[in-house]
């Protein structure tokens, strides 16, 4: 089975991207990424699955829900804001619209039932994580800290500025071995320019993924779009070049009945953790917030 999918390849006529159980081989993530245009909108039912409804570069995004109708005020790309965004329970019909712009839909094989809820940007919980030249920003979307109306999906964003590490130290979540937490993760990249509010075409970067027993040990170049997905194994370092700051919106869904994002760091490398007590944030963060981009030097 394909864990790598280079931008495009998983294009299937009306999204973007298009990540399946069936596509990825397991039994809960999925991911769907769609350009909207004005006149034309896109309808879509969540047959035994919940829904994160996430604008990347859309606005005045009209959403209907089991006829109820929301308007998400979205952002102009994701190195631009924080964005609100919409929970869909399960069975629920969807359609959204915008004259443009790009919108994700992050969801996760579920049988209980939550109401809807659109969340306002402000009320997003925004994190800077990690020291040093690992300091990252994450934007906690629909994770068991920040949002409790959901079965089992979990969703945040991680921003890593120019010329700094995320996903660092390696760290997995696959339940094997003494490894108790069970989760597939979905990664979708993108990478900017400069101060591009968006992805750019020349952007790129670097990620490594290894499982327990050695058999996947993969140290990949990223482009603008590309999507991997994580059944198993450590995953990290995320390597953000200093020009091209790196986005990835993380899907993550699992078997356990309670909702966690926990993970197991390869002991190897642990003891990064603590030295970061002896390191400072990189001041570039958080590079966004609801109100736009953070003006910093």
């Amino acid at each position: 089975m394909t864990w790598f999918h280079p931008a495009g390849t998983l294009a299937d006529g009306v999204a973007d991207v298009t990540v399946t159980p069936e596509v990825a081989g397991w039994a809960y993530s999925g991911l769907r990424v769609f350009t909207l245009s004005a006149g034309t909108p896109v309808t879509m039912t969540l047959d035994g699955e919940e829904g994160v409804i996430v604008p990347l570069s859309a606005r005045n995004v009209r959403v209907t829900v089991n006829f109820e109708e929301f308007t998400l005020e979205g952002r102009d790309g994701v190195f631009s804001a924080v964005s609100d965004w919409i929970y869909a329970p399960v069975g629920s019909t969807v359609t959204m619209s915008a004259d443009s712009g790009e919108i994700a839909v992050c969801t996760a094989r579920a049988t209980e039932v939550f109401p809807v809820a659109h969340i306002r940007a402000a009320d997003v919980q925004v994190e800077v994580r990690g020291s040093g030249q690992a300091t990252r920003q994450v934007t906690n979307i629909a994770t068991p800290g920040s949002f409790t109306g959901a079965h089992k999906i979990n969703v945040c964003e991680v921003i890593t500025p120019g010329g700094n590490w995320s996903s660092w130290p390696p760290h997995r979540h696959d339940g094997i071995g003494d490894c108790p937490t069970d989760n597939e993760e979905i990664y979708y990249f993108r990478i900017g320019k400069t101060d591009s509010p968006h992805g750019h075409p020349s952007g790129q970067g670097l990620f490594h993924v290894y499982t327990v027993d050695g058999s996947v040990d993969e140290n990949l170049t990223l482009h603008d779009g590309d999507v991997y997905v994580v059944p198993q194994g450590y995953h990290g370092p995320t390597v953000a070049p200093p020009e091209y700051p790196m986005y990835f919106l993380n899907v993550l869904a699992g078997p356990a009945e309670d909702r966690t994002m926990a993970f197991c760091d390869d002991p190897e490398h642990h003891w990064i953790r603590d030295s970061w007590n002896t390191q400072v944030q990189d001041p570039r963060l958080p590079l966004t917030s609801a109100t736009g981009r953070t003006e910093k030097s």
